[in-house]
């Protein structure tokens, strides 16, 4: 169900303060190898006070913290930052090395790389996924490529230009220094790959091959087929059984952790329920990583693999770790449609195909219901091309999406009707068959046309696919400062489990980048500063703050099961799954999101006393597994409800329709929002302790600076 559906009534009075102001600057042709100096201050706490009134606030809902800031990266240009913070920090000699310990939670592209890179370095390093292999991280179904600055095509791409794309597609939502350095480190990681055998697609001549991706003008992605994802996580794979094989790195299959233990205020270790025995165990180490993905589940149906989960992040967030920008999600425009209520997951197509597809709709809504290819070229709406003729098809993925919505809200999309709506617009390579040929299309996008046809029985390359929304990504993740360690000492967080570098928008083939630059090279040299101060002290299983985490994790094993109700997990899991979408999902309103949380506290409340979890805790449950996954779900979800809530802006994937511009865009306030919402977790609970609660979050902000790439309206047109 879109926002669309269900009339919501009138919206809540917007309440707007005298003082909200908007820059609204026209974006100007930007010479990228030229950046402006143009610095916007954070606001004075008097200001920021202000200008702070939200219901929300108002309504206690949240309540305001000190802000915060991150102090680890390093002043000076901004091309010399990465460089000066890897000489400053401290060196660990070889044989120290041997005597430290880190403990790496998920086995994706960040947690695999991270994983490979410290155990070659000599670090004693022991790595824990839920799937019974690191080869099934999620990191595997990445289709379209991965970008980097090496300007192979000589089409004006630079470090700088990479920089710039990408704090612009994250609508300025996204620290400099860290994006300048992911955008430095990219082609590092291209050649790291091809070393390791990488079968990234080549031209004639035998140079690597790149294409263009959304939200850019130039051709940066490498790719192979549409099985990059795939072929990159076999490559850190292959470096993380190496280590296994030398004994550096011990491997745990079919382990998912569900507590961080932390000691003295450090993070020294997680809980894990062994998934086949259902075994408690603890496993403590000098620090820990978190590399475990993101939370787009929390929706139900999504792109994500339908393991993926927060408790990893979420129970790092109960101990005290901040959760960053919990609202800012990722809706993909290019997956196939929704077909009926028996759907468990969506099926992403990869963003490449917008290279060569191009996207439309029937002009007439009677034409809908047509056979595509009996609708002449006149009579069709190539609505991205008409209205963003700069960008056309390869706009970024937030506006695509958002245009793909407005368009079928408009009564003028295509495909069968689910319920009373039409899910669909088409993505038409006709053109490109007739410019190209079958074979070279099948060479560049095969894999992704043959899935297509495998899943919906349409072959596209007679007709055209049909594609719709779907939840893909999440920007925001635990709060980490430069170093990626969050303000738990010791805790660092890597890849799609933070939130460091995208704002609040990806760009497309961003997300590989991002994990591998985390495990190969940034990670490695951050945080050997921090183990250069130990070894620290053992930690003993018998610790009070062992056992009471091992406590935890065994009462709420004990809870989950002990409830005996009369629902099942995945009907609570699709009910939040409905009201995120529903109120959070492609455009928020107050009156939605207030509405949601209060949906959320009830489902919650009625999960904790109705929930039926089938088996016992001392074996395989996947049923088990389910309900605490679900259960931090219900937490997560009122948090980013809470999130939205607070941020009255409009800015990449949150899309607030109190605030928009005359045509329909996203319209931010940076005089208000410039900031990272950084989440302190609070709750209230009545009754058992598990019932009836309420959170009662804590914000943090932390101001961003711009010194480099100047605030302006966002416009691809």
């Amino acid at each position: 169900m879109t926002s669309s559906e269900q009339n919501l009534g009138e919206r809540g009075n917007e309440m707007e303060h005298p003082n909200r102001q908007f820059q609204a600057g026209t974006e100007a042709d930007v010479d990228p190898g030229l950046p402006p100096v143009a610095s916007a201050e954070a606001p004075t706490d008097t200001a920021a006070e202000d200008l702070a009134y939200d219901i929300g606030q108002a309504t206690g809902l949240y309540r305001s913290g000190q802000p915060i800031a991150d102090t680890k990266a390093p002043p000076g240009p901004i091309a010399d930052r990465w460089n000066r913070r890897k000489f400053e920090a401290k060196l660990v000699n070889p044989a120290n090395r041997r005597k430290l310990s880190v403990i790496i939670v998920g086995t994706g592209l960040a947690g695999a790389s991270a994983g490979a890179t410290l155990a070659e370095a000599g670090y004693q390093v022991t790595s824990f996924c839920y799937q019974d292999s690191p080869r099934r991280a999620h990191s595997i179904a990445a289709q379209g490529g991965i970008n980097a600055a090496k300007n192979y095509k000589a089409d004006g791409d630079s470090v700088y230009r990479l920089f710039y794309d990408t704090v612009k597609g994250g609508d300025f939502r996204s620290r400099e220094s860290n994006v300048y350095r992911l955008a430095e480190v990219s082609a590092n990681i291209i050649d790291q790959c091809v070393a390791q055998g990488v079968p990234f697609a080549r031209e004639y001549g035998g140079l690597l091959d790149n294409r263009s991706f959304g939200g850019v003008q130039v051709s940066r992605t490498f790719y192979a087929r549409g099985q990059t994802g795939q072929q990159l996580l076999i490559g850190a794979y292959q470096a993380l059984e190496r280590q296994i094989a030398e004994g550096r790195l011990q491997m745990y299959t079919r382990h998912e952790m569900l507590e961080l233990v932390v000691v003295d205020g450090r993070a020294r270790g997680v809980i894990v329920r062994d998934m086949v025995t259902g075994e408690i165990e603890t496993h403590l180490a000098d620090a820990v990583v978190l590399a475990s993905g993101g939370y787009g589940n929390v929706y139900y149906l999504s792109t994500n693999a339908m393991g993926c989960n927060v408790t990893a992040t979420w129970r790092a967030h109960r101990k005290g770790a901040y959760f960053a920008n919990p609202c800012f999600t990722q809706i993909h425009p290019t997956c196939i449609p929704v077909a009926g209520e028996h759907q468990s997951k969506l099926t992403l197509m990869s963003e490449s195909l917008r290279n060569d597809g191009r996207i439309w709709v029937p002009k007439r809504r009677e034409d809908c219901d047509k056979n595509p290819r009996d609708i002449p070229e006149g009579d069709r709406d190539y609505y991205l091309e008409r209205i963003y003729p700069s960008f056309g098809n390869l706009v970024p993925r937030d506006i695509a999406s958002r245009q793909a919505k407005n368009v079928c809200d408009e009564g003028r999309g295509v495909g069968p009707l689910v319920g009373d709506f039409r899910r669909g617009v088409y993505l038409d390579f006709t053109d490109a068959l007739k410019r190209m040929s079958a074979d070279a299309v099948a060479e560049k996008y095969g894999n992704l046309l043959d899935m297509y046809h495998r899943i919906t029985g349409e072959n596209p390359y007679e007709v055209p696919m049909r594609i719709y929304p779907a939840v893909h990504y999440t920007m925001g993740g635990l709060w980490v400062d430069y170093d990626l360690q969050s303000n738990i000492p010791g805790l660092f967080v890597t890849g799609e489990a933070n939130f460091s570098d995208h704002g609040a928008n990806r760009l497309g083939a961003s997300a590989l980048m991002q994990g591998l630059a985390d495990g190969y090279f940034v990670l490695p040299n951050t945080i050997r500063e921090y183990l250069a101060n130990g070894p620290y002290a053992p930690v003993s299983a018998d610790a009070t703050e062992v056992v009471e985490a091992r406590r935890s994790v065994q009462d709420r094993v004990r809870k989950l099961l002990s409830i005996n109700g009369d629902r099942t997990v995945d009907s609570f899991h699709r009910e939040l799954g409905n009201v995120m979408w529903e109120y959070c999902g492609m455009e928020r309103s107050e009156e939605g999101l207030l509405k949601a949380i209060d949906l959320i506290r009830g489902l919650r409340d009625e999960f904790w006393r109705n929930v039926r979890v089938l088996g016992t805790g001392d074996e395989l449950n996947q049923s088990l597994e389910k309900a605490g996954r679900v259960a931090d779900f219900l937490e997560l979800g009122e948090l980013m409800c809470i999130d939205a809530l607070h941020r009255r802006e409009s800015c990449g994937g949150h899309f607030r329709d109190e605030s928009q511009t005359e045509d329909g865009e996203a319209l931010r306030h940076d005089d208000e929002y410039a900031y990272v919402a950084a989440w302190e977790f609070g709750e209230e609970r009545n009754g058992d302790g598990n019932g009836e609660a309420r959170l009662t979050p804590v914000l943090h902000k932390e101001h961003l600076v711009y010194e480099y790439v100047e605030l302006k309206q966002r416009s691809y047109k």
